[in-house]
């Protein structure tokens, strides 16, 4: 993998998610290059060979979260801070240490175990947050739409680990892939070691985007039978295939009071 230095940009940047006001993505560019990711359409480099990183990540977001007043940062909206090249350029956790360091806390989500090797800041954080996204409950599958992620089996370890430390955990059942993903299977195994269960179906909008033709060549290939079921089902939030499962969720969330945020 080519690492190379993003043109100069604001490393700090507002988010649009709940009670997070700010983001901060750690590289530019993910490795693990999910075949279905949003984020594909913006991509500034060929992600499978390479990635970008800041000049001096720390002395120049040290400069820009002293302007703001100290809170959760939200980290892995368009990238993923564990990628792979962070065991090398370890450029989240030194976020995490200027952090720290000013009083901010982290909200983290990732695919990755790296995140475990942090568990000495995160726990010394006020309010730090991680949680582990996981979509597939079948490795061969999985390797299919994220061949450069680790086994959801490690994800779920990683959440076991950091709930032990005493590391607020959540977990992120996402993209719900209509006719693949067993989302009932995976609410089981994240349930035990997670706070709160955040799921999202899978979200494209344009059979024109990268994402819509990677997905669409797999489906080709492995699971032609399914494509002309999945296709529409993808392409209407309305369609009969989400009202079921959300109704089946909330039957769920109601009768073993679980905190599931359902987003489909």
């Amino acid at each position: 993998m080519k690492i190379s230095v993003c043109s100069n940009r604001p490393i700090l940047s507002s988010c649009g998610l709940k009670d997070l006001d700010y983001q901060v993505d750690t590289y530019v560019g993910c490795e693990h290059y999910c075949y279905y990711c949003y984020a594909l359409a913006q991509a500034e480099t060929d992600w499978s060979k390479e990635i970008l990183v800041h000049k001096d990540i720390v002395k120049q977001l040290s400069g820009e979260i002293d302007k703001v007043s100290p809170q959760p940062i939200y980290m892995g909206y368009h990238t993923d801070p564990y990628q792979p090249c962070e065991v090398q350029y370890r450029q989240t956790r030194k976020v995490l240490e200027l952090l720290k360091e000013k009083g901010f806390s982290a909200s983290i989500l990732t695919k990755s175990d790296l995140v475990v090797r942090d568990i000495d800041i995160l726990k010394e954080m006020k309010s730090a947050v991680v949680s582990v996204s996981v979509a597939f409950n079948d490795n061969r599958i999985r390797k299919l739409f994220e061949a450069n992620t680790i086994a959801t089996e490690k994800r779920i370890e990683a959440l076991r680990q950091l709930k032990k430390a005493g590391v607020k955990t959540g977990a992120l059942i996402c993209p719900v892939i209509p006719y693949i993903t067993d989302t009932f299977h995976l609410i089981d195994m994240v349930e035990p070691y997670t706070e709160v269960i955040w799921i999202y179906g899978l979200s494209i909008n344009d059979r024109s985007g990268q994402n819509w033709l990677n997905v669409r060549k797999i489906l080709s290939s492995h699971f032609p039978d399914l494509v002309e079921q999945i296709e529409p089902t993808l392409f209407s939030k309305d369609h009969m295939y989400w009202r079921q499962l959300g109704d089946g969720l909330r039957a769920l969330k109601q009768n073993r009071q679980l905190d599931l945020e359902i987003h489909l």
